[in-house]
């Protein structure tokens, strides 16, 4: 799987972007990995509904992700019961080689990954998933990934449960980027060493 080199303005949800703008400020501090005890973005609690966090489990091969919270209603509907309890240990199900990739790259670089996927609801209206990751660490290896989930649809309306039902067509890639370009705003690039005169 293949996967493109961005820069944040590849984040299209202005939500999303405020949660990786809080991530980058806090990388850009010492350009390592930042802790998840230090990400607290000003609304989080606002976007707690499309948020799922997962602990990193670097003993097995490949890592194992666990959901840890993300039982939000609208984050319930999305995936069926019982493909939503299979996917407690993410991903043991049909769509495990389109998503566990994503999962991947984000803990061998060490970076936010974005995509967007098309899904078709159960009335065949087309709807955009867009997925950003964002990593934590623990001082060595990632510990921690947070996935902010957005759903939208260019008809307007959409039906939300068993979007991810995987009985049918699989969700179809439009993007899959690791956001690894222009990770330093002005105010907060690192300083070369030189001097100015």
């Amino acid at each position: 799987m293949e996967f493109q080199s961005a820069n944040p303005s590849v984040v299209k949800s202005i939500k999303q972007r405020d949660l990786l703008n809080s991530w980058l400020r806090l990388y850009a501090r010492e350009q390592l990995t930042p802790r998840i005890e230090e990400y607290q973005p000003e609304r989080l609690a606002d976007e707690l509904a499309d948020l799922v966090f997962y602990t990193v489990d670097n003993a097995q091969r490949p890592p194992r992700l666990t959901i840890q919270s993300g039982r939000h209603a609208d984050v319930e509907r999305l995936w069926p019961h019982r493909q939503r309890q299979i996917s407690r240990r993410l991903c043991r199900c049909r769509l495990a080689p389109i998503v566990m990739p994503v999962y991947y790259e984000c803990l061998k670089r060490s970076l936010p990954v974005y995509t967007i996927s098309n899904i078709d609801d159960i009335y065949g209206r087309i709807v955009a998933y867009e997925r950003l990751l964002l990593p934590f660490s623990d001082g060595g290896s990632i510990s921690h990934v947070i996935a902010s989930l957005k759903t939208i649809s260019e008809d307007g309306g959409f039906e939300i449960t068993n979007l991810m039902r995987a009985n049918d067509a699989l969700p179809t890639p439009r993007l899959r980027s690791v956001i690894d370009r222009d990770l330093f705003p002005p105010r907060t690039r690192p300083h070369s060493g030189r001097r100015r005169h």
